[in-house]
Parts: structure tokens; C-alpha cells; sequence
């Protein structure tokens, strides 16, 4: 049920039309992973480089079926790539306003893409494997919950989604991460998993991550989303849709993207 990871270099299908598979080495000072369910079927999408001490990485879910969203997500990766090698090759790179403009040149390309305007919640981040820092931008609906040794949390969006204008602002927040520190981002898919009346929520997401005891990003991965495909598709949905004449929801994109810093290790 559980495809493999884009950021294990799984192919996406031909090049051109379709985003490019994603290929980061192994991290010192960080597990990042990817992972989607195998019914795939709208604009999720992710992508992630490594430049120098630096991981820069963007998750998006684009409106649209699969067929009109991934040409746009192809025009994106290309700015995405370009662009953030431009602006993160230098050591004394600024990371919040590389990120800011980074969020700027993305948005700019999906709205090229798209020939006007494309709802899209995106999450965008830096990750500096020195100093074990978070530079980021949630522009959206995207669910970024962050569990340290204090708390878990949820990170508040600091954005509308990308998409909609052309000069949107951006202001990146900064997140310290300690050894054993994760962070998971989930699609609308995961979150708005429908069984009845009830719907997955933010809030099991949540406590899936307080209760993981793993610190293996795959493994936290898999396992939200296993949660939120059985929650979805439990015999009780079906009988519940009959009952009260409710055609069948629309499936989305399933996708869980997590990071998290290796116990042990330090600066």
C-alpha cells in the first residue's frame, strides 16, 4: 500500500512531463523521508537537494488531478533546483532570506505553469546539518506537527498558499531541532481521510508522533499513513455513504514527508 520514497530515488515515470525522481545521499545529522500511499492520483509532490551542510526541500500539494498538476510540478522542480543552488552555494548564505526568495521564485513558476492562478500549500525549508536548525516556510494547509523532548506541537502556517498572487510576502520562522527532535508533514489527503461523518484530524496525526518510538523517519512515514488509509476505507464509510445518500468522496493524494534528528549526534 505504501510506495516507496521519492527521496530514495524511486522513478516518477518519463522526464519531461513529470517531476524528476530525487536523489539525496545518506545525512550526517538528519533522517529526511519522503513517502506516499501507493493511490495516487492529484498534485502531491516533493523534492529535496543537498548543498553543501545544507538540505533544502519543498512539499506541495498542487490542485488538480494528476494529469494537469504534474507537468506544473515538472516547471517547478526545475526553478526549485536551479534556484536554490544559486541561492545556498555560499557558506554565509542569509537562510531566511534565501528561503523567502526561494518561496518568491517558486510561486512565481507555478503560477507560469499553470497560466494563472493554482491553489497550492506548500511547505518549504532549509535544514543546516551543522547546527541542527530549521529555516522554513508554511504557506498553506500543509500539517507540519513537531515533537521535541518537551512537547509535541503544531507549527502554525505562516502564509496563504502559494498559487493565488503574484507578490506575496514571506517570512520564514526558525526551529531549533535537539537530537531525537522530529517533524512531520502531511498532505490534506492524510488529515481529511473521511470514515462516516468523522474525519482523520490534525489531532491523530498529533498523537501518532507523540506516541511513535521510533526515530525512524520511514517508519513514522508508513505508519501515518497506514493509519489514515484504514481510517478511510473501514467497511463502516461505505455502509455510512449508503445510509445517508452521500456519493462516495473523491480520493486525494496521501503524503507524509519527516525529519528527524539522529539521537547521539552533535555539533
Amino acid at each position: 500500500m505504501v510506495s516507496s520514497s521519492i527521496a530514495l530515488g524511486a522513478p516518477w515515470g518519463m522526464t519531461g512531463s513529470t517531476p524528476l525522481p530525487v536523489n539525496l545521499p545518506q545525512l550526517e545529522g538528519l533522517d529526511l523521508k519522503a513517502r506516499y500511499h501507493s493511490d495516487r492520483c492529484n498534485g502531491d509532490f516533493f523534492d529535496g537537494v543537498a548543498i553543501g551542510s545544507r538540505v533544502v526541500f519543498l512539499l506541495m500539494d498542487i490542485a488538480g488531478r494528476r494529469a494537469e498538476a504534474h507537468p506544473i510540478a515538472a516547471e517547478v522542480q526545475n526553478v526549485f533546483r536551479k534556484r536554490a543552488q544559486d541561492l545556498f552555494e555560499s557558506p554565509d548564505a542569509n537562510e531566511s532570506e534565501a528561503i523567502a526568495l526561494l518561496a518568491h521564485d517558486v510561486n512565481r513558476s507555478l503560477m507560469e505553469a499553470a497560466h494563472g492562478v493554482r491553489f497550492a500549500p506548500a511547505f518549504l525549508g532549509c535544514f543546516n546539518l551543522t547546527l541542527g536548525i530549521l529555516t522554513y516556510h508554511n504557506a498553506g494547509r500543509i500539517l507540519a506537527v513537531f515533537h521535541d523532548a518537551n512537547r509535541v506541537r503544531v507549527l502554525e502556517p505562516g502564509g496563504i498558499p502559494l498559487g493565488l498572487f503574484t507578490h506575496s510576502t514571506y517570512e520564514p520562522a526558525v526551529l531549533a531541532f535537539e537530537p531525537r527532535s522530529k517533524l512531520l508533514l502531511v498532505t490534506k489527503g492524510i488529515t481529511e481521510s473521511r470514515r462516516g461523518a468523522a474525519v482523520y484530524g490534525g489531532e491523530r496525526v498529533s498523537r501518532l508522533l507523540q506516541n511513535s518510538s521510533t526515530d525512524s523517519a520511514s517508519r513514522i512515514c508508513e505508519a501515518v499513513l497506514r493509519e489514515a488509509y484504514d481510517f478511510g476505507h473501514h467497511p463502516w464509510s461505505c455502509v455510512y455513504d449508503l445510509l445517508h445518500l452521500r456519493k462516495p468522496c473523491r480520493k486525494d493524494d496521501l503524503t507524509a514527508v519527516t525529519l528527524v534528528r539522529p539521537a547521539g549526534f552533535r555539533t
